[in-house]
């Protein structure tokens, strides 16, 4: 039996690298948009675990997919064919629409993106890689300077997060994709974030038309199950030889069936629509108190704060509502599930109006 001292360091998290900063909000369960802590209160989540849960908490039939996977094979390598491996990825390339991508599973964002660059760098022959910047939106001449024949890629978020729900938009992206043809650049969409249905659209690829050469994403693909992919044209997919890329986890059948139960929800649940609808209504009706203005795409909205947007936030958590900020300091960061309702937004929007401007 443990010492009283030793199962109470337990309890607390002393035996957790401090790594991360932590909301105060300790979580005892979830449902639905609804996280319930420890004390039994509840909280909107406005911030979904970092764009993780696009169908929120206890969905019942992706509940059921891992549960009913779990049972058949909860795990084998790519070794060997899965029927449900191909089965997520027929369906990820079909709900992405882009037809000519092939599909590599991975584990998360950050090994999706390392694996798009590796590719850039071996089929290429070269060594620079660009990437864009919060402060390079709108540049379109820079791109000149930036991207030159010694360029492998650019990678690229569409849609930015971090920097504060920042959508770089259709002429940025189109000039990017003309000067990336015009060097011989492979373009990299990372969608981790903006992706799998959070602009409204499968991806920000197609809200804004531009087809990549690459694209990651992550997230919400797995809602929770942690998996990610990197989609490929088929011309750089047969440049590839067999056993260049490898995973042990990535690929695995309960990842899959998270992947197949997730696309299947957004499309018969019409969560595209209701994220079109959701973000527009966020957008009209929250810009009070002490939001001047608004950014962003679908739900994955910036509210632009008169004042430090993490003094917004903890105001907002004290009325029980969750939200994230960003590297911007006057931007608060909402990134809720698909499933969020109109009566949801209008508890924020009544939140926001009691706080001071």
């Amino acid at each position: 039996m443990q010492p009283a001292a030793s199962v109470q360091a337990c309890l607390t998290g002393d035996f957790l690298a401090p790594v991360f900063a932590r909301y105060p909000l300790e979580v005892a369960s979830a449902h639905g948009v609804w996280l319930t802590n420890t004390r039994g209160e509840r909280v909107l989540d406005l911030y979904g675990g970092h764009a993780v849960a696009a169908l929120g908490y206890g969905h019942p039939a992706w509940t059921a997919a891992l549960a009913q996977q779990a049972q058949l094979c909860q795990f084998q390598s790519n070794a060997v064919a899965l029927a449900i491996r191909a089965r997520a990825a027929q369906r990820l390339v079909r709900f992405a629409q882009l037809p000519d991508m092939r599909v590599f599973f991975v584990n998360s964002g950050a090994e999706a993106n390392e694996n798009a660059l590796r590719i850039a760098l071996r089929t290429s022959g070269r060594t620079h890689i660009a990437a864009i910047e919060g402060a390079f939106h709108g540049r379109t001449a820079a791109l000149r300077a930036k991207v030159s024949r010694r360029t492998a890629a650019v990678i690229v978020e569409p849609v930015q997060g971090i920097a504060g729900a920042v959508d770089l938009g259709r002429e940025f992206l189109g000039a990017l994709r003309s000067r990336c043809d015009e060097v011989g650049a492979l373009l990299i969409f990372d969608e981790v974030q903006c992706g799998v249905g959070r602009t409204g659209h499968p991806f920000a690829a197609n809200l804004h038309g531009i087809e990549p050469d690459l694209l990651t994403t992550a997230k919400a693909l797995g809602n929770g199950f942690p998996c990610a992919a990197l989609l490929m044209s088929a011309q750089l997919c047969a440049q590839l030889p067999v056993e260049s890329l490898g995973t042990t986890f990535g690929g695995g059948p309960m990842a899959c069936a998270a992947i197949e139960a997730v696309l299947q929800a957004i499309e018969s649940q019409q969560l595209l629509e209701r994220v079109r609808h959701l973000g527009a209504l966020i957008r009209a009706s929250c810009v009070v108190g002490p939001v001047c203005a608004h950014q962003g795409v679908g739900l994955l909205v910036g509210l632009r704060t008169t004042r430090p947007a993490r003094q917004v936030q903890a105001e907002l958590l004290e009325c029980g509502i969750l939200a994230g900020t960003a590297s911007d300091s006057h931007v608060l960061r909402l990134l809720p599930p698909f499933i969020l309702e109109d009566e949801h937004v209008e508890l924020l929007r009544d939140a926001l109006r009691e706080l001071p401007p």
